[in-house]
């Protein structure tokens, strides 16, 4: 497979004076080279799309409909080309690929609504025989700036709605995963986008500074770590674009003495180990509410963890695979050992398993113990390790849940309404869940945190998103009669009398 950047409706080589290796992790092995591009790169990218923005902006919504119905077809059609790309680039099981494209799907279908979500307002007579109503139209282009851990559906999550409402999108996908984002490049162009509207720049910081430079891109959209998306927002905002950057998370999950605890086991290891807990909404803290619920949990925690199967991502019945990287598993490692040394007691240690091969795989790990001083309670870990707070109320519970300063997620599972209730209200986190562990909301909803998980007000999916990439216009209009004398000349401030 030879990836590229692709921009301009076609694949383009790059000049080769910096290239990174994107690396296997189920082997560790290099796959191939892949081309950097530089700032000049991005400028000829912007260019074309300006152009090419400019023209489908006018284009109907049942001519850009087309292409979002077309480009749904040509994603099941090659469901299983994605999915073989993804693991292995990215390390995690074929079955959770295409789980992740299933959400991809979702936000293409989501996109159809684009006329309806993106309608203007009408008010008739406001005064003075003014009528008032509002449009929407194209921002232009957006730049996408995508994370490796889901490859797939959160370039399209950005860029389906995107495009649906007439904009050109500029996506910068993650240097360790390329492939899949190249796939769906040359998809678009199959499914009939013109030219110059999906484009894929590879590369690092250079390709991220040159698009949040660039005065022909309004608008960046962005995933990743909160260090990074805290950059992006600042420097982004500094050139007077609208930013959306969706960052880190640590998300806690309250267990009540009333809950279904086996459910609620099930759900602890799902929801926190999936993927190798590669997901900024993986459910990373376990809050017990008292310590019978505790013991409990963990009798019925421990031998599901223990069950589970690591494997690469072509294994057949993994559970999960490798992490990303060789430095991700270093610091995945560097993190149980710091717990163990703040005074965390490991229950199972992932670090113990054994593994053929040169893969970054580790073991899922499970630690007790945990207080709000410690790193693992303040350090988002994207690998393997959950940690568990015993904590003696619900007021405890919420309290802890909202003395962190990431509010992406929080789940609470419990067979009591109030308490339920209590939690919803309470807790500061941008999606909660009642017995549901990881709350990911359908395309029609909203997505996104609160606190330092999110910065910028816009959301990913629902209405949100068609407002981020559209500008509103309000117009105020009146029409005279034409032998209708003029109104005397009045320097007050005009009211709607």
């Amino acid at each position: 497979m030879e990836v590229s950047h692709f921009y301009n409706g076609k694949p383009e080589a790059g000049n080769g004076r910096q290239t990174g290796p994107v690396i296997n992790p189920s082997t560790g092995h290099k796959l191939y080279d892949l081309d950097y591009a530089d700032a000049a790169t991005v400028a000829d990218a912007v260019k074309h799309a300006k152009i090419a923005a400019a023209e489908w902006a006018s284009a109907s919504q049942a001519r850009r409909l087309q292409v979002i119905f077309k480009m749904r077809e040509l994603m099941l059609a090659n469901i299983d080309r994605i999915a073989e790309v993804t693991g292995l680039e990215n390390g995690k099981t074929l079955a959770d690929a295409k789980g992740e494209i299933g959400r991809a799907l979702e936000a293409l279908e989501f996109a159809t609504n684009a006329a309806q979500v993106s309608k203007g307002e009408y008010s008739l007579n406001v005064g003075g025989g003014i009528d008032v109503y509002s449009i929407r139209q194209p921002v232009g282009i957006v730049g996408c700036i995508a994370p490796f851990n889901f490859p797939v559906m959160v370039p399209l999550m950005m860029g389906s709605m995107a495009i649906a409402c007439g904009n050109a999108v500029i996506v910068k996908p993650s240097e360790k995963v390329p492939g899949a984002t190249f796939l769906i490049s040359q998809l678009w162009q199959e499914a009939g986008l013109p030219a110059g509207l999906w484009n894929m720049i590879n590369g690092g910081k250079e390709v991220v500074d040159a698009i949040l430079e660039h005065p022909d891109v309004p608008a960046i959209s962005f995933v990743g770590s909160t260090a990074i998306g805290e950059y992006i927002y600042q420097k982004g905002s500094a050139h007077s674009k609208r930013v959306a950057a969706y960052t880190g998370g640590k998300n806690h999950m309250v267990v009540m003495p009333d809950a279904d605890l086996e459910a609620a086991a099930n759900a602890f290891v799902s929801a926190g180990y999936g993927a190798a807990s590669q997901r900024c909404m993986a459910i990373s803290l376990l809050l017990p509410v008292g310590q019978g619920t505790a013991e409990k949990l963990i009798e019925l925690i421990v031998p599901k963890i223990k069950a589970l199967k690591v494997g690469g991502y072509n294994v057949e019945n993994a559970d999960f695979g490798a992490v990303i990287s060789s430095a991700s598993k270093q610091q995945v490692i560097s993190s149980i050992e710091t717990a163990i040394d703040q005074g965390a007691s490991v229950i199972i240690d992932g670090r113990e398993q054994q593994f053929d091969g040169d893969g970054f795989y580790i073991g899922a790990t499970l630690l007790d113990g945990v207080t709000t001083e410690m790193d693992m309670y303040n350090v988002e870990v994207f690998g393997p390790v959950r940690g568990i707070v015993r904590v003696d109320s619900l007021d405890d519970a919420i309290r802890v849940t909202n003395s962190h300063e990431y509010g992406n997620g929080a789940v609470i599972f419990t067979r009591d309404g109030e308490s339920a209730h209590r939690f919803v209200v309470e807790v500061k986190a941008g999606m909660l869940g009642v017995n549901v562990a990881v709350p990911v909301p359908v395309g029609h909803h909203n997505f996104g945190g609160l606190r330092r998980s999110k910065f910028g007000d816009a959301h990913m999916f629902g209405p949100d998103a068609a407002r981020f990439y559209s500008d509103l216009k309000t117009i105020s209009q009146r029409w005279p009669e034409a032998d209708q004398k003029a109104n005397n000349l009045s320097m007050a401030f005009p009211s709607n009398s």
